[in-house]
C-alpha cells in the first residue's frame, strides 16, 4: 500500500537525487527542481547522462553474472525506481523464480515503484534508510522474501557515495555482508573524483544544494569497500568496459567505476 503520509511531506522544490538519477535515464517521476538540479550538474559534468546509462547497462550485465553463478535472490539498497531493464527484469528473464527486494527511503521512488511492482510474484520494495541495516533486514519486504540461508547479490549501484566518510561506509558494508552466506556476492558502482577532479568537485557543489549529498571518492577508496571479497574479473573499471564486449571503446571521461566481489 503506498504510504500517502510520506509522499505529503515530499518537498516538489527541493532536488532529490533519486528523481534527477530517473530524469538522466528519460524517465518522468521527477518534479521541475530535480530537472534544473539535474541540468546543473550535465553543464558541469557533460558525460553523466552517458555514465548513468553505463551504469543501469552494467547493472543488468552484473545481476546476469549473478544469476549465472546460481545467485537468485537480490537485495538492491537505494535502488530508485524499477523502470524498465531493472533488477527484476533482467533476473527473472533468466530465472522466473529470482526474488528481488528493492529498498529506497525516497518517498516518490517508493511509492512509484509500489505501483509499477504491484501483482509482480518474488518483488518486493521496502521504505527504509540503506544506513540501517537492522531495519532493512528486519524490514517484512526483505526479511520475508529472501532466504538468508543461501546466497544473496547485494547490490549498491550508485547509493554508497551518497554515504559520508563520517557515517563509514566501509563499516557499512562490512555489516551488511557479514549478514549474507558465502558464495553471496557483492555489486558496487560509485563516484570517482580521480580523474576529473575539477568536475567532480563542481558535481559535488551542486548535489550540496539537492536532499543528497554526493561524496566522490578515490578508486582505492571505492576498492576498499570490496575488502574481505574476492574481487571478480576485471576488477575495478570503469562502469562501460566490466565484461563489455569485446572491442568496446574506452570512455574518454570516466566519472563512475564499478566492480564485483564474492563473499567467501
Amino acid at each position: 500500500m503506498t504510504d500517502l503520509s510520506a509522499l505529503s511531506q515530499v518537498d516538489p522544490d527541493r532536488p532529490n537525487a533519486a528523481r534527477m538519477y530517473d530524469y538522466y535515464l528519460g524517465g518522468s517521476h521527477n518534479f521541475a527542481a530535480d530537472r534544473a538540479a539535474a541540468e546543473l550538474a550535465i553543464a558541469a559534468a557533460p558525460w553523466i547522462r552517458k555514465a548513468t546509462h553505463d551504469n543501469r547497462a552494467f547493472l543488468s550485465r552484473a545481476v546476469r553474472y549473478c544469476i549465472g553463478e546460481g545467485v537468485d535472490q537480490f537485495l538492491d539498497l537505494g535502488s530508485g525506481i524499477p523502470t524498465v531493464g531493472n533488477v527484476h527484469e533482467v533476473a527473472q528473464a533468466m530465472e522466473p523464480d529470482a526474488r528481488v527486494a528493492y529498498v529506497d527511503n525516497e518517498p516518490v521512488t517508493v511509492a512509484s515503484a509500489q505501483a509499477l511492482l504491484g501483482g509482480l510474484a518474488n518483488c518486493t520494495i521496502t521504505a527504509a534508510d540503506v544506513r540501517d541495516p537492522d531495519a532493512v533486514f528486519n524490514a517484512p519486504g526483505v526479511r520475508d522474501l529472501l532466504d538468508l540461508s543461501r546466497p544473496v547479490a547485494l547490490l549498491t549501484i550508485a547509493v554508497l557515495h551518497f554515504v559520508s566518510d563520517e557515517e563509514d561506509p566501509l563499516a557499512l558494508v562490512a555489516d551488511y555482508r557479514s549478514r549474507l552466506v558465502p558464495g553471496s556476492i557483492h555489486v558496487l558502482s560509485h563516484g570517482t573524483s580521480e580523474f576529473d577532479p575539477d568536475i567532480a568537485a563542481g558535481t559535488e557543489g551542486i548535489y550540496r544544494n539537492t536532499a543528497n549529498p554526493v561524496h566522490m571518492r578515490s578508486v582505492a577508496a571505492i576498492t576498499a569497500l570490496l575488502d574481505g571479497t574476492e574481487l571478480v574479473e576485471p576488477g575495478i573499471v570503469d562502469a562501460s568496459m566490466w565484461r563489455a564486449d569485446e572491442g568496446q571503446i574506452p570512455p574518454e571521461r570516466r566519472g563512475l567505476v564499478v566492480g564485483v566481489g564474492r563473499v567467501n
